[in-house]
């Protein structure tokens, strides 16, 4: 959420902001509400100071004078009457319009309409070189019986699949190797909730916006009957519950950075992606991930660094798996309400013949902090709102597309990533049945 005085004094940058990210808000008509509530608000406030001073009179008047005065409390009530349902009309309102202003980017982050206009970076690693006919991850996955999709559409529709026998230990070996690479790094671990409430999804900018995007909870009694809502929702990420954890609490400054890492099964409609990356386990319903969230002091520089680090370590796995990627700077058109800058690390998919997206880096500021309510106090007692960011370190099955395609042999054989052996029971390859 952003301040309502940055608004106030810069509403500009914020007009850019909605046109950079594509974002439809009226600036004019939530400032004129803005108004319109300090207005009545002052209003209000006075008349309920003139109601304590006639109370004093009353209880000092007498006869006439005091009928007098009665009559004036009465004309104040109902001055108070008129103006308070109004009043509290338009803090709804503009409570709904202040979660759909957007973060302003960062001076880094590239002009650009959409993902086509992302900017790269950097490189790292080879691309590799067959020579035999590689297959795609979908032909490994049969022909090493690792992988089968059509049983996954029959069961849960498409963007399915199961996921089996030495496949399901690869992606287990991801994890674990992850969670204790970022253990090492002093993050603490959880496992998060999966189901959450409006709050926490509103909280990390989530909603409003993304509800075409999110499974929403409820109960159907009968086939045919209506959905009742338990207003509960599937998280996509584990950054939901883990930067909601703190939601309305004050912390210490010397508490600061909290460094997290979540693992979580996350949910996704894909909603307006049909016939986009339909083939194979790119883009599907259900998957796992680790994602890393931190939240530190209300400092640019600070976040800065703390973006560094996120960055870095889904760097050092893709390194450590010895998989070629790019890093490139999201462009203002892709990137959400929220975000102040933001990184895609992108790895080399030979049966894309490109790099695919497997990881996006975020800072926040205290965009995501506001809306959930999360302060620190520093050491002079003040309080601060923190600033929050996250990446992924790691997310199946997308990073087990580049793992499967590169590191296939010719006999149709896949060799475990060297790093993850001592994670697969003695396992060195995945051979053909």
């Amino acid at each position: 959420m952003i301040d309502i005085k940055l608004i106030r004094e810069n509403p500009d940058l914020i007009k850019k902001a909605c046109k950079q990210k594509n974002i439809e808000l009226d600036i004019e008509y939530l400032l004129k509400l803005d108004l319109e509530k300090r207005e009545l608000q002052q209003k209000t406030e006075e008349i309920r100071a003139k109601k304590n001073s006639a109370s004093e009179e009353i209880a000092k008047a007498k006869g006439p004078d005091k009928q007098k005065k009665i009559a004036e409390m009465k004309e104040l009530g109902e001055e108070e009457k008129k103006a308070t349902p109004r009043l509290q009309e338009i803090e709804l309102e503009l409570a709904k319009l202040l979660l759909l202003a957007p973060m302003p980017p960062s001076s880094k982050t590239p002009e650009g309409k959409d993902d086509t206009e992302n900017k790269e970076l950097y490189k790292w690693g080879k691309l590799p070189k067959f020579d035999f006919e590689p297959l795609d991850h979908v032909a490994i996955g049969e022909k090493c019986d690792i992988l089968d999709m059509p049983r996954g559409a029959k069961v849960a529709g498409a963007r399915s699949y199961y996921l089996k026998n030495e496949g399901m230990r690869l992606e287990m070996a991801l994890m674990m190797y992850t969670l204790d690479k970022l253990a090492k790094k002093d993050f603490s671990p959880f496992i998060v909730p999966n189901i959450v409430n409006y709050s926490a999804m509103m909280g990390t900018s989530y909603f409003p916006g993304g509800e075409e995007q999110t499974y929403s909870l409820g109960v159907q009694k009968e086939k045919e009957a209506t959905i009742e809502p338990d207003e509960k929702y599937l998280a996509g990420t584990a950054e939901v519950a883990l930067t909601s954890y703190h939601a309305e609490e004050i912390l210490k400054e010397d508490e600061l950075p909290k460094l997290y890492c979540g693992f979580s099964t996350c949910y996704r409609r894909e909603a307006g992606t049909y016939g986009k990356d339909t083939h194979g386990i790119y883009r599907i319903h259900q998957f796992q991930k680790i994602e890393q969230v931190v939240i530190c002091k209300n400092d640019p520089k600070e976040s800065e660094k703390m973006h560094k680090l996120i960055l870095e370590n889904a760097e050092e796995l893709l390194k450590d798996l010895k998989l070629p990627y790019r890093v490139v700077a999201v462009c203002a058109g892709d990137m959400g309400r929220g975000q102040y800058y933001k990184n895609d690390i992108e790895t080399w998919m030979p049966s894309r013949n490109s790099y695919g997206e497997t990881h996006s880096c975020s800072t926040f500021h205290d965009f995501q902090s506001r809306r959930l309510n999360l302060k620190y106090r520093d050491r002079d007692g003040k309080t601060h709102f923190c600033h929050t960011l996250n990446n992924t370190c790691v997310a199946s099955p997308r990073i087990l597309i580049p793992i499967l395609e590169i590191y296939q042999q010719k006999d149709g054989s896949v060799k475990i990533p060297e790093v993850l052996i001592p994670y697969m029971g003695g396992i060195t390859e995945i051979n053909p049945r």
